[in-house]
């Protein structure tokens, strides 16, 4: 393929947190080295990585002599601003492409995009005034759950309202932001697809994991998860119909809820994802080697599960059962190098494995 990059090369990663880290590590053994565009100083994807910009995303000139000292560019969270993507993309292409970034960043504008394809999403309304709230509870109803359009992770930017009652709340908690007002929906678990797409348009998924969340953290993903074989064949198309309607290069994770209807899309990532370090222990290519193929315009690796996993995510004072972890049998730990624990924030990971069963 006349677009691989060649060993030596060096991708440019937006972000310095465990994603960056992570998917640094990837890439050094693949023979490719990384440098990192990060804010923040110390970041963990710095111990790992062969070099360190640190600069805000306004600053124009340390994006541009980044730019100018990659090969291609790609990145650890979606929020990003335009104003630097539009001084990076003048300089080198930046993958997954800006579509990705733009369907994702907004709530709204991610659900439009996945009704518009035929998916399932939960019910919704726009919120952005008093009006537009009172309307949209009189059509969605409650209990619902109000989300800020921009910015939210890990359960912030969120307010839940059990009854009409607590839609004036809800609001106040928004603080202005454009949100969108998502209806519950029934469902008897979660999973997510991990799934890669290459420069030429081939497509790789892993095998679906279910997702359990704790105080709206991802707490543990399982695989195999439990579903039927047509589930988990539905999954895996509906993640391959995203992405190719994105012309989506690297690999997304796809939220999915499981309901007596079907299949419901909750969000999609456009990044490697937490419900996926299960594939670290769990495949031959995990998926941060499979979004540095893509990206790199390399052929993309067979993500065959060979074992049963349950990975956990280590969050806060998790790290202080790390002795006790480093003494299981069948425990792959993974430390993010983090300087502060606090509480709510993601440590490291853990995946136990056993041997495959189905």
């Amino acid at each position: 393929m006349t677009d691989m990059l060649p060993t030596g090369a060096t991708i440019g990663i937006l972000g310095g947190g465990q994603l960056g880290r992570m998917l640094s590590v990837a890439a050094s053994r693949l023979g490719f080295k990384t440098h990192i565009f990060e804010p923040g100083a110390n970041p963990p994807a710095g111990q790992v990585a062969d070099r360190v910009t640190t600069a805000g995303y306004d600053d124009i000139a340390a994006l541009e002599a980044f730019a100018d000292s990659v090969d291609v560019i790609t990145y650890e969270f979606e929020n990003i601003p335009t104003t630097a993507l539009d001084a990076l993309e003048a300089h080198k292409p930046i993958r997954p492409g800006r579509e990705a970034l733009r369907v994702s960043q907004d709530r709204l504008t991610e659900k439009d995009f996945l009704s518009g394809l035929g998916l399932k999403v939960a019910p919704y309304a726009n919120v952005e005034s008093p009006d537009d709230m009172a309307s949209a509870v009189a059509q969605i109803g409650a209990p619902s759950i109000l989300k800020t359009r921009r910015f939210g992770y890990d359960g912030k930017g969120q307010a839940r309202l059990k009854s009409g009652a607590d839609a004036d709340a809800a609001l106040v908690d928004m603080q202005g932001a454009p949100a969108v007002l998502e209806g519950f929906v029934t469902f008897t678990h979660e999973v997510s697809v991990i799934a890669a797409r290459g420069i030429g348009g081939d497509v790789a998924c892993f095998d679906p994991g279910q997702n359990v969340h704790k105080d709206g953290i991802l707490d543990t993903t399982t695989v195999p998860a439990n579903l039927t074989a047509s589930q988990r064949m539905d999954a895996v198309l509906l993640a391959a119909n995203i992405l190719n309607a994105l012309d989506y290069v690297g690999v997304m994770g796809v939220e999915l809820f499981v309901t007596q209807q079907g299949l419901i899309v909750n969000e999609i990532a456009p990044r490697v994802h937490n419900s996926g370090h299960w594939t670290q222990q769990g495949c031959t290519i995990d998926q941060f080697e499979q979004h540095i193929r893509a990206v790199a315009g390399w052929p993309l690796g067979d993500g065959s599960r060979y074992a049963d996993v349950v990975m956990e995510n280590l969050i806060g004072d998790d790290m202080d059962r790390v002795p006790e972890i480093t003494r299981e049998g069948n425990a792959s730990l993974h430390l993010y190098g983090k300087a502060d624990t606090k509480p709510g924030r993601k440590m490291g990971h853990v995946n136990r494995i056993t041997p495959r069963q189905n």
